[in-house]
């Protein structure tokens, strides 16, 4: 059966390579995926790669002690190479806000909500 991720010249791709080289590999997030997957199970969403993304770079910025609002978010995609517009990033920080996963702080800046935070942090 044909596998169109494997080598077309019928050699086999080394072991531990990704076809993903570059910003999307898979130890280049710093927060894991599962995590942030189960999260967003918890409070009833689906995953999707802008959900993720979102909430990466939420938790980066925490980290640095920066405070991000859509226009940060949005910059802070771009950089990565993620191609989503300024109205779809704010559709989704709306979206997680109206859920309870993040909160839209008096400096019209995002965080995560305690809650998500602790859920986070807890592993």
């Amino acid at each position: 059966m044909y596998n169109s991720q494997l080598p077309a010249d019928g050699s086999n791709a080394p072991k531990g390579t990704s076809l993903g080289v570059g910003v999307f590999e898979p130890r280049t997030e710093r927060h894991g995926n599962d995590r942030i997957r189960v999260l967003l199970k918890s409070f009833g969403l689906r995953t999707s790669l802008i959900r993720l993304k979102v909430i990466d770079a939420l938790l980066s910025a925490a980290d640095n002690d920066r405070s991000l609002g859509v226009r940060g978010v949005h910059s802070h995609l771009l950089e990565l190479d993620i191609p989503l517009s300024f109205l779809s990033v704010r559709e989704v920080l709306k979206r997680l806000c109206s859920e309870g996963v993040i909160v839209l702080n008096p400096d019209k800046s995002y965080s995560l909500h305690p809650q998500a935070a602790a859920m986070l942090h807890l592993e």
